[in-house]
């Protein structure tokens, strides 16, 4: 991990501060503290456009009153390719594969999630991202094809479950996030919360989204996932685990 800047370090003390001070008031509080910085990103990933993107055709709709901001190249194209990026990143960062795909023949489509890179919003969550995907596969689409990091990897992949679709749909995955349960735990660790507020914060995702973190896995939507699935992972990677990956990987398998 990257050696913290003095201001990053005084704003984790402060949050850790903050919530321990919570906890002795209001578990339920400070776990919706807690639910609202876990869905908001601090960094948002602006930087000048790359020159591939500055001749690509600019889209926008509106999600549950967010504009998302996209990009469009290669239109029309008899096969549509759907970029999505990681937590607090932005679709520019996929630069380098637009002229491959365009080669390839693809229409290609990519857009910021709300809450990063220059769509608005301040907070994203799985169910608003997923929303997203099956938006822009109704207004831009019918959408064929996914490339998809981190975040993005289990976003598309619960919203591939509500899409009707075939093995003919193509779905790359980059080190996918693949269980929610995972990342809330790293989150716990690193901001060193109580576990005494774990149970109202799992409360607060039932109660938004209907049903608890563990339904927000990988290793359960890949099992109603028809589509044909490339999956690169590192084995290294201590973001988004393999152990994880591997879990979704069994599970693909048991199907066949």
């Amino acid at each position: 991990m990257a050696k913290l800047k003095t201001t990053q370090r005084l704003a984790i003390k402060y949050y850790r501060t903050k919530f321990k001070i919570l906890t002795s008031i209001s578990k339920r509080k400070a776990a919706e503290k807690a639910f609202e910085l876990f869905c908001t990103p601090q960094i948002r990933n602006k930087k000048k456009l790359p020159k591939i993107f500055e001749t690509a055709e600019k889209l926008q709709l509106k999600v549950d009153g967010i504009i998302v901001r996209g990009w469009r190249f290669n239109h029309p194209a008899e096969r549509k390719v759907l970029i999505l990026h990681g937590y607090e990143s932005s679709v520019t960062n996929f630069d380098r594969y637009v002229k491959p795909l365009v080669s390839k023949g693809y229409e290609v489509l990519a857009f910021d999630a709300p809450a990063n890179g220059r769509s608005d919003g301040k907070q994203i969550t799985l169910p608003l991202y997923s929303k997203m995907i099956k938006e822009i596969h109704k207004k831009f689409g019918p959408v064929q094809s996914y490339m998809a990091h981190s975040f993005g990897g289990l976003a598309v992949s619960l919203a591939l479950e509500e899409i009707n679709h075939d093995d003919n749909y193509r779905l790359a995955l980059i080190a996918p996030a693949s269980e929610t349960s995972t990342a809330i735990n790293t989150f716990f660790s690193f901001l060193k919360l109580s576990p005494d507020i774990r149970e109202d914060f799992e409360k607060i995702i039932v109660e938004k989204g209907g049903v608890h973190s563990d339904w927000y896995s990988i290793a359960r939507a890949i099992k109603n996932i028809k589509a044909n699935v490339l999956w690169f992972h590192d084995d290294d990677d201590d973001v988004t685990p393999l152990s994880d990956a591997m879990a979704g990987e069994r599970s693909k398998l048991s199907q066949r």
